[in-house]
This record gives structure tokens, sequence and C-alpha cells, in this order.
């Protein structure tokens, strides 16, 4: 057994997820496949497996059931009903872009768990995008794609634009404001709530919901952003 497997159904149970055997497989394999990469090509400052649970395994999972949510809500909206029903024909993934994504947090950790969501991460760094692909490969997700790019440079349009401490509220909008889908979304992870930042938005942008987040063994003050265009 991973030495990691308690803490991590801890950690779920304590954020309401339920994901089957299966998926906390994916998950302790893409810690220990950061871990192994990180010794190499220093993708990330945290190098203990238990802090890389909390600091980046838990803290992404805190944003799948808000996210979830909104996924459900738009289905209902457009569809009818809050569920993907393939009898239905309904079998479009919506499209999520993570931006500054580096070893794929929260991107990665999104495609594990919401096989309904088609993933990119961008990053401008060679070497985290690389390692981006390497993950889908090795977990065999065909829903993940690593993206070597600049997000001002990028043509595609997405539904959901993510950014996990990528940069200010206004720099993260302004910069990916072409890649946004109309209807779409941008979904910031923060710190404590960025009164400053907040202030700070260009009009293109508007905030409706800021949401609190409560990450299992870290204590920090965790929000996320949500912005329509």
């Amino acid at each position: 057994m991973h030495a990691l497997s308690a803490p991590l159904r801890q950690g779920l149970d304590a954020l309401g997820l339920s994901l089957d055997e299966h998926l906390q497989s994916q998950l302790l394999t893409y810690v220990d496949l950061m871990g192994k990469w990180t010794r190499v090509y220093n993708l990330t400052a945290v190098r203990d497996p238990q802090e890389m649970l909390t600091h980046h395994l838990l803290d992404s999972l805190s944003v799948v059931a808000p996210l979830r949510r909104q996924i459900a809500k738009w289905r209902l909206e457009r569809l009818g009903h809050p569920q993907s029903d393939p009898d239905a024909g309904d079998l479009r993934k919506f499209t999520l872009l993570d931006v500054g994504s580096g070893a794929g947090l929260p991107g990665v950790v999104i495609a594990i768990t919401c096989p309904d969501i088609q993933v990119t991460c961008l990053d401008a760094v060679a070497k985290k995008v690389a390692f981006i692909q390497q993950v889908a490969v090795t977990l065999k997700l065909p829903n993940l794609i690593g993206l070597h790019a600049r997000v001002e440079t990028v043509a595609q349009t997405y539904d959901i634009i993510s950014s996990r401490a990528f940069a200010s509220l206004s720099d993260f909008v302004n910069g990916s404001r072409q890649a946004l889908a109309a209807g779409g979304v941008w979904m910031a992870m923060k710190g404590k709530t960025p009164e400053e930042e907040l202030a700070d938005l260009p009009d293109l942008a508007k905030v409706f919901h800021v949401e609190p987040l409560q990450v299992p063994g870290l204590d920090a003050q965790r929000c996320l952003v949500w912005m329509r265009g």
C-alpha cells in the first residue's frame, strides 16, 4: 500500500469528495511522478511527499467540488439536465485551460477527477510541459494535454480558464481574455481574499462569486475567485 493512501483518503473525506480506488491510485502515481521529476528538473519547491499531498494535491482537490457544481449548472442551463447523458447524445466535453500550470496544479488533478472536462495545461517552460505530457501517457488520460506557449498567444477558446497563484487577477484576465469562450468563466485560486486585486480588475471581468476553500492539513487561507467575461 502507498504510504500516502490513508492520508489521501482522510483528506478526501474532509473535502466531501468520493473517488474510487482507481482515481486515488492515479492521484498517488501523479505525486510519485512529480517527486521523481522534481529531483531532476526542479518542477516544484516542495519535495517532501507529505507536503506534496497537502500543499499540492489536496490544495488542488479543494476546487473539484466547486468546479463540478459549475459544470452541473451549465448542463442544466444548456441541456436541461445536470449530468452527462450518453443515451441522449450528450458526449460534449467542457474545456479548461490551466494557465501557468507548472507541474500540473490544478490541471492534472482536474483531468484525473473530472473525465468530462478536456484539460489543457499551459506553461511557458518546456520541461514542465514535457512532464504534463508524460503524466498523460503514464496515467492514460486522453482528456489531458500539455501546451508549451505564452497565454497571450493562445488562439483556441475554452469554457473555463483556471490559475493557481499564477499572477494578479488583472494580469490573469488581461492575458487570457482572447482564450475565454462566450459564456465562459475564469476560476482563480488565491490565498486570502485578494481585496486589492479585486478592486483593480478591468471592466471586462465580472466577479460573481468568491468561494472560501478549506484545505485539509493546511493552516492557511484559500479562496476561489469566479469571474465572467
